[in-house]
C-alpha cells in the first residue's frame, strides 16, 4: 500500500467584505455571494479581495483524496463495504453516513476493519 504527498492548490480566504470592520465584527467568516446593486466586490473590484470561482478547483486527479493520499467511500450498510472490498482501488477510507444508528454503526465498522479498511468515524463496541 502506497501512501503519496498530495499537494491541493491554495486560495486566499473568501470572506465578507467589511468582515474586520466593527461594525461587522458579528459577521461569520465564511462566503456569501455578493448580490448589492452597488457592491464592489460584485463587481469583482481588485481591492476587495478575491472572490471564489472555478480557477480555484484542484486537478481531477486529486480532487476529493484526503491528507493521507487516500479517497473516501461513503458506506450506509454492510453490503457497501463489501462492494468497496470487491472494487479495484483499496486504496480508500471508509465514511459511515450521518443516518445510520449506532448499533448499525458497529457491525460496519467491524465489517470494515476486517477487510482492512479505515474508518474515519466509526465506534467501537
Amino acid at each position: 500500500m502506497m501512501i503519496m504527498k498530495i499537494a491541493k492548490r491554495g486560495h486566499p480566504k473568501f470572506n465578507v467584505p467589511n468582515f474586520g470592520t466593527k461594525k461587522r465584527s458579528r459577521v461569520p467568516e465564511r462566503w456569501r455571494k455578493q448580490r448589492g446593486i452597488d457592491n464592489k466586490k460584485r463587481i469583482k473590484k481588485s481591492f476587495m479581495g478575491a472572490e471564489p470561482t472555478i480557477g480555484y478547483g484542484n486537478p481531477a486527479e486529486i480532487r476529493g483524496i484526503r491528507a493521507n493520499g487516500r479517497r473516501i467511500v461513503i458506506v450506509n450498510n454492510i453490503k457497501e463495504v463489501e462492494a468497496a472490498a470487491s472494487a479495484k482501488d483499496r486504496n480508500i477510507d471508509i465514511t459511515i453516513g450521518h443516518a445510520v444508528s449506532r448499533r448499525k454503526r458497529v457491525g460496519i465498522t467491524k465489517a470494515a476493519e476486517g477487510k482492512g479498511f479505515k474508518v474515519t468515524n466509526g465506534v467501537r463496541a
